[in-house]
């Protein structure tokens, strides 16, 4: 099938693709890179899961994301994210983190003031289960966002379409290829020296990969993630070590990302940058489109029909 805008190249009857100008595709972009985040954008968003806890709580909305954040490069949840603190001792420490009424109230006061909102009544005391908060994010992100899947898929599918073409030409060395990366705040995958039971792998709906199973790793051509590599986003040195492992300019990669201090820090070293607001992949996509110059989002390609399901 062809691109859009692009009739692709004439193919005779002994099978040669005529000569096509490098210019004439429409995809010769400057990109050679697209960095995807996880959750919120290939995955399901956990921030749905924050907001039903804190209406159960009945507590305004952002107040344990803004509990969250600012808790620093010290909190549970950023130490849980850099691999340093294991699953069931995160669940405690969370827990405190997110019932400290004194520093949130403090924190959210703080929000309401940036935003130009009047501050609602806030709690004077707070129990927060941190494992039942964080079960009910993992199950809520657990499941792929067809716009994004299908993009990533297409990205690779597209991507070798125009090899194919090139290589006939014996132009390949000038095409390149997108590399799909994963740049993910992640939580550490099981091991011999901190099992997680069963049980808890069940409550999580995990299976003995953890958090990251082969068939989400597989999905890229390289998985930076925060858990294994001891620095997680909006950390400059994160996004520079996804770049120098994959050859990549900063100039040369799209960032993808539903959070906007993420996308800031991604801006600031010299990326292109799409935000992913929840409900808004399929407009992420298309964005995502416009600036590679292969079909995202239109009608299935032929081959897309017998891909393998995750």
């Amino acid at each position: 099938m062809s691109l859009p805008g692009h009739q692709g190249p004439h193919i005779p009857a002994g099978g040669v693709p005529e000569p096509v100008s490098l210019l004439a595709l429409p995809f010769m972009t400057d990109f050679r890179a697209v960095i995807f985040d996880i959750g919120g954008v290939v995955m399901g968003s956990p921030f749905v899961a924050i907001a039903a806890y804190e209406r159960k709580l009945g507590l305004p909305k952002d107040y344990l994301n803004c509990s969250i954040v600012e808790r620093g490069a010290d909190g549970a949840w950023q130490r849980f994210e850099r691999g340093q603190l294991p699953l069931l001792p995160f669940y405690e420490q969370f827990s405190r983190d997110l019932s400290d009424t004194v520093n949130g109230n403090i924190w959210y006061k703080r929000y309401c003031t940036r935003r130009g909102i009047e501050c609602p009544v806030l709690p004077s005391s707070l129990a927060v289960d941190g494992r039942e908060l964080f079960g009910s994010m993992i199950r809520e992100s657990g499941y792929y966002d067809p716009h994004i899947l299908r993009a990533i898929r297409r990205i690779r599918g597209g991507t070798c379409m125009l090899l194919d073409v090139l290589a006939a030409q014996n132009v390949l060395a000038a095409a390149g290829r997108h590399r799909i990366i994963a740049l993910t705040n992640n939580f550490a995958r099981t091991s011999t020296e901190n099992p997680i039971p069963q049980s808890e792998l069940e409550f999580l709906g995990w299976d003995r990969e953890g958090a990251t199973p082969s068939s989400l790793r597989g999905l890229f051509d390289d998985f930076c993630d925060s858990s294994e590599l001891g620095a997680r986003k909006p950390e400059r040195r994160f996004y520079q070590m996804a770049l120098d492992r994959n050859g990549i300019r900063p100039q040369q990669a799209v960032f993808l990302d539903d959070i906007g201090i993420n996308l800031k820090a991604a801006k600031d070293l010299g990326m292109e940058t799409i935000h992913v607001p929840i409900g808004g992949t399929l407009s992420a996509a298309q964005q995502l489109e416009a600036k590679l110059g292969i079909d995202l989002t239109g009608r299935p390609f032929e081959e897309e029909a017998t891909m393998a399901k995750l």
